[in-house]
């Protein structure tokens, strides 16, 4: 089945890159000229997915603002003649990428909760999350990766994975894999936060899974787990034992919103091969790095 919707986990409270966020959604926080949570929608857009529905929670409305229309900005960019032509059309084109509905998670208590909160929204449909912390850039969209995968594959879900090191894993999650096809692994278990020594693997999931409905009945059962909170890695987990997902490798640079060194480097990176400012950051930076000891 065609993977037509996608979910956007946006509640988390940000305490990672506090201060900042005490009124700033760290989803907003900009990537040079666009809020994080853009790269994502227009992500999963490109990629066929036409309804997105972002779980948020109080205190985060300028993400609806953001992707409503504002016709007063507008309007004062249309009085401005071809000049201001391209930043309308950007401002117009941001209100239709995807048909964006929103609801709130009322209480933090893990992303497995923040999905269930979908349940109606999803219907009885496979669907795609996609992590609100987790900015992922390349030529060829992540999510649509993993929905090649899920189609290739025939198994029940996907996830995007990649290699971390032995600290990060212990920090995300672990994988049991069977090699399947070249960046396409079959996953048949896996951890959420392993201690040392239990991991499977050093493949973990960052940021991207394709599901099917029936996550949530396995949402419904299963206990709180690590952090007492509900764990979307421990309903996966029940999938992969049962028939296994697909794992995807995926290519492009993943960027963490929630971290300030992630927060950091998207900046630089995607800063330098920005078309407007590309080479005058570079300029500066090689100024920068002469000073470096």
């Amino acid at each position: 089945m065609k993977i037509k919707k996608a979910i956007i986990p946006a509640a988390g409270l940000g305490t990672r890159v506090l201060p900042a966020t005490k009124a700033i959604p760290k989803e907003m926080f900009p990537i040079v000229d666009k809020p994080a949570i853009q790269y994502i929608v227009e992500e999963a857009a490109k990629s066929g997915i036409e309804d997105i529905l972002i779980i948020t929670s109080r205190g985060k409305s300028e993400m609806e603002d953001h992707f409503d229309r504002n016709p007063e900005l507008e309007s004062k960019l249309k009085a401005g003649g071809d000049a201001k032509k391209k930043m309308l059309d950007e401002v117009v084109g941001v209100a239709q990428l995807a048909n964006i509905t929103y609801v709130r998670q009322q209480e933090q208590k893990g992303l497995g909760h923040a999905v269930l909160q979908a349940k109606k929204f999803v219907g009885d449909e496979p669907f795609a999350v996609l992590y609100g912390d987790d900015v992922i850039i390349g030529e060829d969209p992540c999510i649509g990766q993993l929905m090649r995968a899920y189609e290739e594959t025939g198994l029940c879900g996907a996830v995007g994975i990649k290699e971390v090191s032995r600290q990060d894993v212990q920090k995300y999650s672990s994988m049991k894999l069977e090699s399947f096809k070249d960046n396409i692994y079959k996953v048949t278990d896996m951890i959420e936060k392993p201690a040392p020594g239990q991991e499977f693997s050093l493949f973990s999931i960052l940021g991207r899974c394709i599901l099917p409905a029936e996550i949530f009945s396995i949402l419904e059962e299963i206990p709180y787990g690590a952090g007492n909170e509900l764990q979307l890695t421990d309903a996966m987990k029940v999938l992969a034992q049962r028939s296994g997902i697909a794992g995807v490798d995926f290519t492009g640079t993943r960027y963490d919103m929630g971290n300030k060194l992630g927060i950091l480097k998207a900046q630089v990176e995607v800063g330098l091969s920005h078309p407007e400012i590309g080479s005058d950051f570079k300029e500066y930076l090689k100024k920068i790095a002469e000073n470096l000891k």
